[in-house]
């Protein structure tokens, strides 16, 4: 179905839009289904109960004709005294605005609700995702990449999650392209609660998007099936971190369906959190390692982007550590530094910055 210029900014064409939303049985494919044959949304409830039975089954037919649930009644209130409000729209699948690569998914909502610069959504960008329990490596390295994109026109996409997906955020926000969060609650919450300072960044510099109806709360269900549209709203997807279990690597799966780049940061044998970007890397995923690698494998033309050039003079422990984690006993035998001199400057470099602490005795360098 093609977008016509037509903006829900009426309560009468909102209020079909929601009633068609809150059916019971009717998802985005059914609901494509009935816009297709039918129209927009009141062509749908004039349709006669036969016509319906043959686009859906007869209980959704039924559900149909009869008169608007109270739920849908309350919702278009509560949409109409939010879309008071500076910055927040609703755009419904009819919408010129709605995002075209989004239409190209399988099953595209049927409203988007979004706070913010909603011409970001239909501007070229790539998704950033990775493990919420990120190490500083690869939360530097999300932020890094992000910056460094969003610096060459690409809006940044991501989850708004805790771990790699805020650092993206914040990498984006500082450059010209700008980000996008999809969210799994309603447009009116924020989850979690810890990036509530970043999400007020984003709806007023970026613009935050759900398809999920107002009011609605953080489900585990959610985050899963949003998953698809920070997918379907990129040219190409950066896996930054995952663990080989990792949500991330649904993003991937997705992304590949859908005929989207796939990219991931190779990492350490020895790190969890290379694990998924490894076997992403097995199964086809474009291996990067810088921004421009990005760049190119997407023959943009809006610009160039590098990532922050590696300081020289480094610590000769540093040098020592490597790019892989050591324990301690390793590290002392490699440095020929006596055990208390060498843990007082892992602490001074832990402190600096340059090198994190990991599970099991473990140290790793941060840059």
């Amino acid at each position: 179905m093609h977008a016509i210029a037509m903006r829900a900014d009426t309560a009468t064409e909102l209020a079909g839009w929601l009633r068609l939303q809150h059916l019971p049985g009717v998802g985005p494919v059914a609901a494509r289904a009935l816009l297709a044959c039918f129209g927009l949304p009141p062509d749908i409830f004039a349709a006669p109960f036969e016509a319906l039975r043959e686009v859906v089954p007869a209980s959704v037919a039924r559900a149909i004709v009869q008169p608007p649930k109270p739920v849908a009644n309350s919702q278009l209130e509560l949409t109409l005294q939010w879309l008071q409000r500076p910055g927040n729209a609703v755009l419904t699948l009819a919408d010129a605005a709605y995002p075209p690569l989004l239409l190209e998914i399988a099953d595209p909502p049927l409203l988007l609700y979004v706070r913010g610069r909603a011409e970001l959504l239909s501007r070229p960008g790539v998704a950033i995702i990775g493990s919420r329990n990120a190490s500083a490596q690869g939360m530097q390295n999300a932020a890094a990449f992000a910056q460094a994109l969003s610096a060459a026109g690409l809006t940044i996409i991501s989850g708004l999650a805790l771990g790699i997906d805020t650092h993206a955020h914040e990498g984006g926000l500082r450059g010209a392209g700008g980000t996008v969060a999809v969210i799994g609650t309603g447009a009116d919450l924020v989850y979690p609660r810890r990036n509530l300072d970043l999400a007020q960044r984003i709806a007023e510099q970026g613009c935050i998007v759900s398809e999920y109806a107002l009011g609605l709360p953080a489900m585990p269900g959610n985050f899963p099936r949003r998953n698809r549209l920070i997918s379907g709203l990129a040219r190409g997807v950066l896996v930054i971190e995952a663990a080989a279990q990792s949500g991330s690597l649904i993003t991937a799966r997705l992304a590949g369906e859908q005929g989207r780049d796939v990219y991931a940061l190779p990492g350490s044998i020895h790190a969890t959190l290379a694990k998924g970007c490894h076997a992403l890397i097995k199964q086809g995923a474009k291996l990067v390692e810088s921004a421009d690698d990005v760049l190119q494998e997407l023959q943009w033309l809006g610009g160039t982007a590098t990532l922050p050039a590696a300081v020289e003079d480094e610590p000769p422990l540093l040098a020592a550590l490597g790019h892989d984690p050591h324990d301690a006993d390793t590290l002392a035998a490699r440095s020929g530094l006596a055990m208390g001199a060498l843990m007082g400057e892992l602490l001074a470099l832990e402190l600096a910055g340059l090198v994190e602490r990991l599970p099991g005795g473990l140290f790793q360098r941060c840059k």
